[in-house]
């Protein structure tokens, strides 16, 4: 477990979410509306869904998931429309502004920083945008994500799979072996079958197998 210290992990968010905003600047009205990776959401949806999530504390929160009855589908759903702009535009300045964020709804701001790079890579995948996370933040991610299950069945994906990164000091579990790049494995554990042509191995199978469950 690669160990960092909670204000390493908020720095690590801020330089996400400033990497996806510069990467966004200058997207057109069609790229916008462009289908994200992420469920049914559009560009613009997926990157108002990251800004409701800098933007809840723990009480807000907790009252939003009250009010969608513990609904995760219905409580994000709803954050989301809240933080989208008039325009595409100023949604992305909604973003902009909460860069430098510390709101989180629990002591888990690992998962806040999966969140931006998976997200962020939902976003740049059916763009054709080439900027990558930093590969020490998604190391840091996958080292969790294969630990546990959260916000996704990342551990549960992996369970009883061998995993090693090809470019990162990521080695996780025993059994057949999966191996590819760190950002790949991250997507694949988040339930994101596009990357999974990325990886090699005997353990492959038994993924696409899950995936399609």
């Amino acid at each position: 477990m690669i160990e960092w210290d909670r204000d390493r992990v908020w720095q690590a968010v801020r330089e996400e979410r400033a990497r996806l905003a510069a990467d966004l600047e200058h997207l057109t009205e069609e790229q916008w509306h462009c289908r994200s990776h992420s469920a049914a959401w559009t560009v613009e949806q997926t990157l108002a869904h990251l800004t409701a999530g800098a933007s809840l504390g723990r009480l807000a929160w907790l009252r939003s998931m009250i009010g969608a009855r513990f609904n995760a589908d219905v409580h994000n759903q709803r954050r989301l429309e809240e933080h989208l702009r008039r325009t595409p535009r100023e949604t992305w300045e909604r973003f902009a502004a909460v860069v430098d964020s510390r709101v989180e709804p629990a002591r888990t701001t690992w998962a806040w920083l999966g969140e931006v790079i998976v997200h962020g890579t939902d976003i740049r995948f059916p763009l054709g945008i080439d900027s990558a996370p930093d590969t020490d933040a998604v190391t840091y991610v996958a080292q969790h994500f294969a630990e546990r299950d959260f916000a996704v069945h990342s551990s549960t994906m992996v369970e009883e799979l061998e995993l090693a990164a090809t470019d990162a000091p990521f080695h996780h579990g025993q059994g057949p072996r999966v191996e590819g790049p760190v950002l790949d494995l991250l997507m694949v554990m988040s339930g994101r079958s596009a990357f999974l042509p990325n990886l090699t191995g005997p353990g492959v199978p038994t993924l696409r197998q899950r995936l399609a469950l």
